[in-house]
């Protein structure tokens, strides 16, 4: 189940609006997430219909984040990618048997965005 927050991030956006803690304040008391406050001009705050609604484009956007949050952690660190660019260069492999485009293909395939 999507989280309130990105369900609320999605409709913002859908309404040419972004996240603002100043006028948006979300709140769960033991009984689920709601929205506390609600304050942006010329947008009213969601029903809970309109809310659901952004359920499986919420689950999509999460499963994405967790998908590029993962290969953060596996790609390579910018000078060690540098370097494998460097040496691709000077081995004349500057194409898909190189070192770098391997290791980065590795990555993507192993958390693919579905």
């Amino acid at each position: 189940m999507a989280d309130l927050y990105t369900k609320i991030k999605l409709y913002l956006e859908e309404n040419s609006k972004t996240w603002d803690d100043t006028k948006v304040n979300l709140q769960d008391d033991g009984n689920g997430p709601y929205i506390k406050s609600w304050t942006y001009d010329g947008l009213s705050k969601p029903s809970d219909s309109k809310i659901a609604s952004y359920e499986t484009a919420g689950n999509t956007a999460e499963t994405l984040s967790g998908v590029l949050s993962k290969r953060k952690t596996e790609y390579l660190s910018w000078n060690e990618q540098l370097d494998k660019l460097y040496h691709d260069i000077n081995d004349g492999k500057l194409d898909k048997t190189g070192s770098w485009y391997t290791h980065i293909k590795a990555v993507k395939d192993a958390n693919s965005k579905g």
